[in-house]
């Protein structure tokens, strides 16, 4: 386990393990610890607290006592504002929206979960709209007619506000809604115990920690077993809710992701020569792209003032990669990435380093192209009905550290959707953890190509107390604030799955390789 470079303790006092809720995350530096690790502590605490506070300023803050006073999509209205016979390729459709409640009431406050997007089924295209939220219920929503043809537009209620509000509030209110089971061996025979980030309960525990990083898991420990013994973890979804009967009533499928009326049908857009524009520049990934960073036409993901290369023969992809030591790191959105390359690229070959166990590391490798892949899962939270083995789980802080790194060696790191049904703050200091790890990185080996990929928008007939788009919106704004700054890409796969139209946390193979397709253009 990674936390072995930190500590492994016998016990924790109550005082140290309790409330493990962001600020009480923040325990004081221990004796002893250099000055400087103290100050970056600080810093990090404080820059944790800035981004909640951000989010906090964004979210509504409601109550209501009937079902009837909450956001209706039904009986909002969508006016469009330029409307006209027709319009050209790179025109914009504004669109206002009035939100009104399920009495026919408008609504004078601001905070729906809304999903705004332009498609054409049959020229199999699409791209995402931005939304402005005025904050009295009326919202603008800004589309880009990207492409020629008749184009139709979706604008979807995912949450009343009154629904983000009480979600927001349940996640502020601990690590509980997912527990784990944690397994240990004693001498011949297995024992089980309960494992988690919040351990509270007056007992003996095993503490394992990242003294760095502050980083911290805890077991409860088994009688006359060493926390060493510690091998294998599960997760299982807890039977807590932090939501009221009414306030669960806003989360039933029928009402997630709901049409708002159009005012019209079909959008006319014709190629006009003043409006002709001819991308020249080879496509890289941005640190900040805009939003939307691109559209999507004939099922290929196309980036904004860019020209991007398809790499779809393999002796393209071959090319690309030859030479190259690429890492994907954290969850299972990227060993798709992984598992993509492995079908397209005939000569690689996978090194089996855990047979007949559920793959926590994938490695293939191509030794006529000196070309060597390598998924690895990010460290706690992983949540997963089956079990895995702990002795490799570790933070990709301490992956990262292992790296060298050149012109040669990529790194792919992809980080949220297990973390939605915890506190954001825990998600918000991991990755400036990571951020820390990056610039290492960089310091000693500058040429290493980095790319952070958003998380995909998912399932909409899933727990939303716990999994909900909501939680990841939140944590994909706070991830493209988080790593700002640092020179990395961001593929920003969320406008890539709202424009594809996905709804699942794995998204197609499609889907899958334009995500891919787009990371050859910076590193290639």
């Amino acid at each position: 386990m990674s936390e072995a470079r930190g500590t492994i303790r016998q016990t924790a006092t109550e005082q140290q393990i309790s409330e493990l809720d962001g600020r009480s995350r923040n325990r004081p530096p221990k004796d002893g610890l250099p000055i400087q690790i103290e100050m970056e502590r600080a810093k990090k605490n404080e820059e944790t607290e800035e981004i909640l506070a951000k989010l906090d300023r964004m979210m509504p803050n409601v109550t209501f006592r009937d079902i009837n006073n909450t956001t209706s999509a039904k009986n909002s209205k969508a006016t469009i504002l330029n409307h006209k016979d027709s319009y050209c390729v790179g025109e914009h459709l504004m669109v206002r929206l009035d939100m009104y409640d399920h009495l026919g009431k408008r609504k004078e406050y601001g905070g729906d979960f809304l999903r705004a997007r332009i498609y054409s089924l049959d020229l199999k295209a699409g791209a995402s709209g931005s939304i402005k939220d005025f904050r009295n219920g009326t919202y603008l929503v800004n589309f880009t007619l990207f492409w020629e043809g008749n184009v139709r537009a979706s604008i979807l209620l995912i949450h009343p506000s009154e629904g983000i509000s009480a979600l927001w509030a349940s996640r502020k209110k601990g690590y509980d809604k997912i527990a784990f089971t944690g397994k240990f061996l004693n001498g011949t025979s297995e024992v089980t115990t309960e494992c988690g980030f919040n351990l509270t309960r007056n007992a003996e525990l095993c503490e394992y920690l990242d003294e760095r990083d502050q980083e911290a898991f805890y077991c409860l420990k088994p009688k006359h077993v060493p926390c060493d013994a510690f091998i294998r973890l599960k997760s299982y979804n807890k039977p807590v809710s932090y939501l009221t009967t009414l306030e669960q009533s806003l989360f039933k499928r029928s009402n997630i992701g709901v049409q708002i009326p159009q005012m019209t049908g079909e959008i006319h857009v014709v190629q006009c020569e003043d409006n002709q524009t001819k991308a020249s520049e080879k496509c890289r990934l941005e640190t900040n792209p805009p939003f939307p960073s691109g559209f999507v036409w004939q099922n290929q993901w196309h980036p904004l003032f860019c020209n991007l290369s398809m790499f779809n023969a393999l002796e393209q992809i071959q090319t690309c990669l030859k030479g190259k030591l690429v890492y994907f790191m954290g969850d299972s959105t990227v060993r798709q990435w992984m598992e993509n390359l492995k079908r397209r690229v005939p000569n690689l070959t996978y090194l089996d380093v855990h047979v007949g166990e559920k793959p926590q590391k994938l490695i293939a490798v191509s030794t006529s192209q000196n070309i060597q892949i390598q998924w690895k899962k990010h460290g706690h939270p992983y949540i997963g009905s089956l079990e895995y083995i702990v002795k490799d789980h570790s933070y990709i802080t301490r992956d990262i550290d292992d790296i060298a790194g050149d012109k040669n060696t990529v790194l792919v790191i992809s980080l949220g959707q297990h973390f939605r049904p915890f506190p954001i703050e825990f998600f918000i200091r991991r990755a400036i953890n990571i951020r820390q790890a990056i610039r290492r990185l960089l310091l000693r080996s500058p040429g290493t190509r980095v790319i952070i990929k958003g998380e995909n928008i998912r399932e909409m007939d899933i727990n939303q107390e716990r999994f909900s788009d909501f939680h990841g919106y939140a944590q994909y704004l706070a991830a493209k604030d988080v790593f700002r700054d640092l020179e990395v890409a961001f593929l920003d796969a969320w406008d890539m799955t709202v424009a594809y139209n996905t709804k699942d946390v794995h998204p197609p193979d499609y889907v899958v390789w334009n995500e891919i397709n787009a990371v050859f253009n910076s590193i290639c």
